[in-house]
């Protein structure tokens, strides 16, 4: 399987007030193609602050990030990057929503506009696309700020703490949905996350930070051996508690 981001010796350290803090340090890893790759770690480890790296959105110490073997320093047109918030303008419809990101890079035509209605449709949201986001309940709000994003083609998609908003019914079945779109449009997925559950669900491999400053203390491979594999499913196999209690010890929660 071909690696599409690669991150070498990324190091992050901040000026405090009377001395150097350090976030992350040597953090190495690779994301492969088509992958769903998971982070997690103690609070306050700098998980946001490494996917915020990645996305551009601030400056490294020193280190290396390569998407698709290019080195990347800034914001690159590969990423797409979902927060926590949806972010919805409330002005405007759904379907302006969606072409926002197009907009911002100056990509709004017949065949951009045409891909993003095709998402829309593919998702059951089309039959909303005139309406505004204070008409759509949470979970709807969620699908849609991922097709905005899905509608710029990323190569690899951020997602940070993207769920945690929704109570913990909703962000069950939002995980769900969002999860199938990811995989039928073969989207490469990172996901910074506190829920280790919610982590074990969705990923094909979870790295675990250490405590800051934040360097990789082991990263897991789940296998679920299943034909159907949706985060829903994951959470009814056998396998999920044990993968929870490793990861569980892997934190040092119980310490």
């Amino acid at each position: 399987m071909a690696k599409l981001l690669e991150v070498k010796n990324l190091n992050k350290k901040y000026q405090g007030s009377k001395n150097e803090i350090q976030a992350l340090k040597d953090v190495t890893f690779h994301v492969n193609e088509g992958e769903f790759f998971s982070i997690i770690g103690p609070s306050g480890c700098g998980k946001s602050t490494l996917l915020s790296i990645i996305a551009g959105l601030e400056a490294k110490s020193s280190g290396e990030i390569y998407i698709q073997g290019e080195q990347i320093n800034g914001i690159s047109s590969k990423i797409g990057y979902m927060l926590q918030k949806d972010c919805l303008l409330e002005w405007r419809t759904i379907l302006s929503n969606i072409l926002f990101g197009l907009e911002i890079k100056g990509k709004v035509n017949l065949e951009t506009k045409t891909y993003a209605e095709e998402l829309l449709k593919k998702y059951n949201l089309y039959d909303f696309k005139d309406k505004y986001p204070s008409e759509l309940s949470g979970g709807m709000r969620q699908r849609v700020a991922l097709i905005r994003t899905l509608a710029v083609k990323p190569k690899i998609l951020l997602l940070d703490e993207a769920f945690s908003a929704l109570d913990y019914q909703t962000r069950i079945m939002v995980t769900n949905d969002i999860y199938e779109i990811l995989k039928k449009e073969n989207i490469t997925t990172m996901m910074v996350t506190h829920d280790i559950s919610e982590a074990i669900s969705m990923s094909d491999r979870v790295l675990v930070l250490t405590k800051r400053p934040g360097t990789v203390k082991k990263i897991h491979t789940l296998e679920f051996d299943m034909e159907n594999k949706t985060p829903i499913n994951c959470r009814q196999n056998p396998k999920f508690t044990e993968y929870f209690d490793t990861l569980w010890r892997e934190l040092g929660i119980d310490e």
